[in-house]
């Protein structure tokens, strides 16, 4: 049996989510990779590289990220499957919908400043002008 190369090796798919789930809550805060690794007492590198997946998050450093940006531990699992549940089923198509746009930068941009205008009118307008983008940009259903 070999061993894999480097270049063989993939993340693991809850590492990634689980980094994912660190960089949203990191930017939803506002706060810097810098910032953070200098709390946990790390170089930004080690961040980027827990962020990206390319690093797995031991138990006590997810416990000492969870503190440092204000959330529970399970923050970072949501959206998980339920590893007892033997359907394997996790997020509904909207849950999945919500956090794929949230692991934007544009998304999570938008999300955080959307609530921050303060007349609905306005709100309804961009909407408005976000749709007819959308509508412009799909594919015609005639065709």
């Amino acid at each position: 049996m070999s061993v894999p190369s480097d270049q063989d090796r993939h993340p693991n798919p809850i590492d990634l989510h689980v980094g994912a789930r660190i960089r949203m809550r990191r930017k939803i805060l506002g706060v810097s990779q810098e910032r953070l690794a200098e709390d946990l007492g790390l170089t930004f590198q080690q961040v980027q590289k827990y962020e990206r997946g390319a690093n797995r998050v031991s138990a006590s450093k997810l416990y000492e990220i969870a503190r440092s940006l204000q959330s529970s531990v399970a923050y970072f699992f949501e959206g998980l499957a339920d590893p007892t549940d033997a359907t394997g089923v996790s997020e509904t198509g909207s849950e999945q919908f919500v956090h794929d746009f949230l692991m934007t930068p544009e998304g999570l941009e938008l999300a955080g400043l959307f609530p921050k205008i303060s007349r609905p009118k306005v709100r309804r307008r961009i909407l408005d002008l976000v749709r007819s983008m959308a509508e412009e940009t799909a594919p015609d259903s005639d065709d």
